[in-house]
């Protein structure tokens, strides 16, 4: 697969990029609306999350989080919707309803993980990243 320079990609902690990329967790909750659509890459932060949702979440799923590749784009999906989240998101989150309070919910569709994970020219800079040029 040749990497897309001008796909932007965003970084998601583990079990949530797995999740993500198996097509579960159909919408991520973020503190801020999303202005990007289209196709992103889904980069699998160096960082697990720590909430006690996310561990529920991988045994749940039977996802072993420490077997789970870091630091490198695993999929991609398309961003299709961010608006306010509401209770009834918990289930598409993989959360807990309290969580979604004050949270914007971002929805992916035609989620993919790749066969071959790609290795990143470019670090993230934030949340928000271009993985093969300089933004």
């Amino acid at each position: 697969m040749h990497p897309n320079p001008a796909q932007i990609a965003l970084a998601v902690q583990h079990p949530w990029t797995e999740l993500i990329v198996r097509g579960v967790k159909t919408l991520e909750i973020r503190s801020t609306s999303a202005r990007v659509r289209g196709p992103i890459y889904i980069y699998a932060s160096r960082k697990l999350s720590d909430l006690p949702d996310a561990a529920f979440a991988a045994k749940r799923f039977g996802i072993d989080v420490a077997d789970l590749p870091t630091g490198i784009i695993v999929g991609e999906a398309e961003l299709t919707e961010s608006r306010p989240a509401r209770p009834a998101d918990a289930t598409a989150a993989c959360i807990s309803p309290h969580l979604l309070v004050n949270r914007f919910a971002w929805r992916f569709e035609r989620s993919n993980r790749f066969a071959e994970p790609l290795p990143v020219r470019f670090l993230p800079y934030g949340i928000w990243f271009y993985p093969f040029r300089r933004k």
